[in-house]
């Protein structure tokens, strides 16, 4: 266990892997109430942590992993949740106003009551029936990418996130029809042919 908190220490020592990164360590940690306004949890661990009710508004979280967090009520306003893994995270009724989630995964997190108005979900892997709900009441457009938040969850029946994820493929399969098709064809010139 003591070659384990050495190495931790290290990569604390020289912010992360590859020197990027705060590797702050809070897997399993019991944050409760806390208050972390605009720091820097870049590639930092959260595994487990318990986030009830925690203010982390304007912090970045760039990389980091918050996989099983509970963060029910939390406050991410504003905060950079780019290129994170939330996979079965709990963020029901958490304020994620404004919040960047590019390229997030958040396979079977809940986000029920979550506040999600001008967050930006581009890119980021949510399953079908949580993205569904999510188009329910989504609202506003992110100050920070200028993307709206019905656009970055793909609301609307739109093609590019139309479908969910891998994570439910018998739920988030698009029909036949269009795994058939290219999907950038052009059928006045014929161009949709497969050959």
């Amino acid at each position: 266990m003591s070659a384990l908190a050495v190495l931790n220490k290290f990569e604390a020592n020289t912010r992360g892997e590859f020197g990027i990164g705060s590797a702050a360590q809070f897997g399993s940690a019991d944050l409760r109430k806390a208050v972390h306004v605009n720091e820097n949890f870049r590639r930092a661990n959260f595994t487990s942590a318990d986030m009830r009710e925690s203010d982390f508004s304007g912090s970045t979280f760039n990389g980091a992993y918050l996989e099983k967090a509970v963060a029910y009520k939390a406050n991410f306003t504003g905060a950079d949740l780019s290129d994170t893994l939330m996979d079965r995270m709990v963020l029901n009724e958490a304020n994620l106003t404004n919040a960047v989630l590019v390229r997030s995964v958040l396979t079977r997190s809940d986000l029920g009551g979550a506040l999600v108005e001008g967050a930006d979900f581009s890119d980021a892997v949510l399953d079908l029936p949580q993205k569904q709900a999510l188009c329910k009441y989504a609202t506003g457009t992110n100050p920070i990418t200028g993307v709206s938040t019905r656009v970055s969850l793909g609301c609307g029946n739109s093609r590019r996130n139309a479908y969910g994820t891998p994570s439910s493929p018998l739920l988030s399969a698009p029909p036949q029809k269009l795994l058939d098709r290219d999907g950038f064809c052009d059928e006045a010139s014929g161009l949709c042919d497969a050959k």
